[in-house]
């Protein structure tokens, strides 16, 4: 009798701690992120055994009566984990019309089965990267669809002979892009970055900014120091601007990823990664052996972030639009930025 009080004692207080530690994790990290967590939790982790990124996809058909159609499942039943990326044979645009024969002018998406649980803009910034872009049309569009979302794919053209601004461009991109809908998630993405596994989920933490690079190609799959944020993110419109956006002045490459994510910590939030056996990048016509030679380095802080952080952002965001195209895979959109001022 003893024994068995002793043993109902320990499976109560058992109870307490789980419960208690579970208590911890939701208040931490929210139901959402917790239950996101397990949702993105690795599959098929075997890289050596990747599978087309097009497989299966004719499985999604359109729906007989849009009226009656379900929400899409909370994990899409077509998702394969590692996939085949290869920059060989440089796909035409028409080859990838073909072969994405859902996706509507403006290159948007939704599924033609499901209403899509999530809403994502995917943001690019450009200049005259034709080669690199069709790469990632190829793989971007089945990628999205595999993981039933609605998207539309935002290209930001800058004009002019001056230094690339990708900050002010993808600043101008959030601008626009929320002019069409209310999107739940904002995707900054390289145009040399192509996704290798269909589990990295392009949608938002609901709690923090995210960072879904983790691993890239370029960096043998780890991250070049602790703070990096660059190549692909994601944050939801109120992550955007309660930390007012990029910056505006941040001229040629680099500097600008560094000053994201302090703005990050100074507007009182985190960084979350995905997990990088899930957050793989190739790196279009990556050359190994440049690279291996010249170790990567942190690029030097040219801004004082603390002081212009709340000054230097969407809130002085300053462009002119020169047009707004349609294109049969993306939305261009055309902008003079400025240039760079002479005392930089």
């Amino acid at each position: 009798m003893f024994v068995s009080r002793m043993e109902n004692h320990c499976f109560l207080l058992f109870v307490f701690v789980f419960q208690a530690v579970f208590i911890l994790i939701l208040y931490r990290s929210g139901p959402s992120n917790v239950f996101r967590r397990f949702l993105e939790s690795p599959r098929v982790v075997d890289y050596s055994k990747p599978r087309d990124v097009y497989t299966n996809l004719s499985l999604f058909t359109r729906a007989p009566n849009e009226d009656t159609m379900p929400y899409c499942s909370a994990q899409s039943p077509i998702l394969v984990g590692p996939l085949t990326i290869t920059f060989r044979v440089l796909p035409s645009e028409r080859i990838i019309m073909e072969r994405n024969r859902f996706v509507q002018s403006g290159g948007h998406y939704r599924p033609p089965h499901c209403f899509a649980r999530y809403k994502s803009a995917i943001l690019v910034a450009y200049r005259n990267q034709e080669k690199y872009l069709r790469h990632l049309l190829y793989y971007i569009h089945p990628f999205l669809q595999r993981q039933q979302l609605s998207y539309t794919i935002y290209l930001i053209q800058q004009v002019g002979t001056g230094s690339f601004n990708r900050a002010k461009l993808l600043n101008v991109g959030v601008r626009e892009a929320m002019k069409d809908e209310e999107w739940d998630c904002l995707v900054l993405h390289d145009i040399d970055l192509v996704p290798e596994n269909d589990y990295n989920l392009y949608i938002c933490d609901e709690y923090y900014p995210k960072h879904m690079a983790s691993a890239m190609d370029k960096f043998q799959y780890t991250l070049p120091y602790n703070s990096f944020f660059g190549g692909v993110s994601a944050l939801t419109p109120e992550h955007y601007m309660k930390m007012n956006g990029f910056p505006n002045t941040y001229w040629g490459d680099g500097g600008e990823n560094d000053d994201i994510a302090t703005r990050i910590h100074l507007a009182g939030m985190k960084i979350v990664r995905t997990s990088p056996h899930l957050g793989r990048y190739r790196v279009i016509d990556y050359n190994e052996e440049t690279e291996t030679q010249k170790p990567w380095r942190r690029p030097p802080s040219q801004h004082n972030t603390r002081k212009t952080w709340k000054t230097d952002g969407m809130n002085t965001l300053q462009f002119r639009l020169l047009s707004r195209t349609k294109h049969p895979l993306y939305t261009k959109i055309t902008v003079d930025i400025g240039y760079v001022p002479p005392f930089f």
